[in-house]
């Protein structure tokens, strides 16, 4: 328990992974006694909706000053379920001190850029002893990280995002499925077989711990950026946008605060949410001023990252916007969704489908889960992120 300004707070605990987490928040809000405050996923604001608090009333300064996109990934039907708090995104971490070696002065920009690189490093890091060497690891198990990497192959092709804003299926095209046979590509070749049973924390693993891979899929944020791990590369790791094709997209990830809808302290909750928004505010208003953390190199960062946005100088390239998982649209099928394209992807990838097979299924699959109907994809504007 914690008392501030004679507001008591109690923490309570939850699972570690994400599925864990949703499960519990919706037994939770079924209760008679519901929390009052709940941190909320970016991708549940169409599964909790009906039991949480329309914000936005509550909120107006704090949403002035927000990016529009977090906003909207929080709004259901004009309401505000949540508030902002916690955004991610995926990006690019690489070691600056094999680029330097390789004789490369910036991270690559494009997917072809990192090919060329990642398989020179890596074949030069072989040469010299190091037979274990990859150069590129990402988490490829068939779970919601494989959704929101090949969201991201997909989106920066102009591949649209599964699911499209007007509820039409778009993924069975041909930027998509191109996207998906170049990922595959990679398997054995700059990855690792055993790529496509990765998890996140695998990931980690091998890029941070044993230091055996040139460039790593992440996530990251101010506060990440703050908190550098120690590790085999300590020192020796920059952060840039995930490479682009004919767009530089990342996918969207973090968390908001929502109030319960049957929360019996609404208006403690309120004050509680204010004050965490205000806390966070400060830390942002420090990470900007305080020194990079010794090492570490940002180039090109996702322009919804804020800290250290002064380390960049005026002539770099603009860095990704942000591309949401279809999970507003299609509320509460969502995960049923997201598993369909996870599990067609994985397919692809452990070349037991064709991917013009898997995609053609999985059109099909997802006209079922949804009952909505196939369409075009529209060619995304110029800035599409969302």
């Amino acid at each position: 328990m914690r008392e501030r300004n004679r507001i008591k707070v109690k923490h309570l605990p939850a699972p570690e992974t994400s599925e864990g987490q949703l499960k519990l928040t919706q037994e939770l809000l079924a209760e008679k006694d519901t929390p009052d405050v709940l941190g909320i996923d970016v991708i549940w604001s169409g599964l909790l909706d009906d039991a949480l608090l329309d914000l936005r009333l509550f909120f107006s300064s704090e949403l002035s000053a927000a990016d529009p996109d977090l906003v909207k990934s929080y709004t259901v039907n004009n309401r505000l379920v949540a508030i902002p708090y916690r955004p991610y995104v995926g990006v690019l971490l690489y070691r600056t001190d094999l680029l330097a070696k390789y004789g490369y002065h910036t991270p690559p920009q494009t997917w072809s850029e990192l090919e060329r690189m990642a398989f020179r490093i890596q074949e030069g890091e072989r040469a010299a002893g190091e037979k274990d060497f990859w150069g590129f690891v990402w988490p490829g198990a068939a779970e919601e990280c494989l959704t929101c990497l090949a969201l991201e192959w997909q989106a920066s092709e102009g591949g649209g995002r599964i699911i499209e804003a007007n509820r039409t299926i778009s993924v069975n095209n041909e930027n998509a499925i191109r996207a998906w046979q170049r990922a595959a590509r990679w398997i054995g070749w700059i990855s690792p077989p055993s790529i496509t049973a990765y998890e996140e924390w695998d990931t980690l693993k091998h890029f941070v711990n044993s230091g055996k891979a040139a460039f790593q899929r992440g996530w990251t944020s101010d506060y990440f950026l703050t908190n550098p791990a120690k590790s085999m590369i300590d020192g020796e790791m920059g952060v840039t946008s995930i490479p682009s094709g004919s767009l530089a997209v990342g996918t969207l990830g973090g968390f908001g605060i929502g109030v319960s809808k049957g929360s019996k302290h609404q208006r403690e909750a309120i004050a509680l949410v204010k004050f965490l928004l205000h806390q966070e505010s400060e830390l942002e208003v420090a990470s900007a001023g305080a020194a990079l953390p010794t090492g570490t190199e940002l180039y090109r960062l996702p322009t919804v990252l804020k800290a250290y946005s002064r380390s960049i100088s005026a002539g770099q390239p603009v860095g990704e916007r942000i591309v949401s998982r279809p999970s507003m649209v299609v509320g509460r099928n969502y995960d049923d969704v997201s598993h369909a394209y996870a599990q067609a992807v994985h397919s692809v990838l452990t070349r037991k489908k064709n991917a013009r097979v898997a995609a053609a299924e999985l059109e099909a699959k997802l006209q079922h889960i949804t009952g909505f109907v196939k369409g075009p994809l529209k060619q995304p504007k110029p800035g599409y992120p969302h």
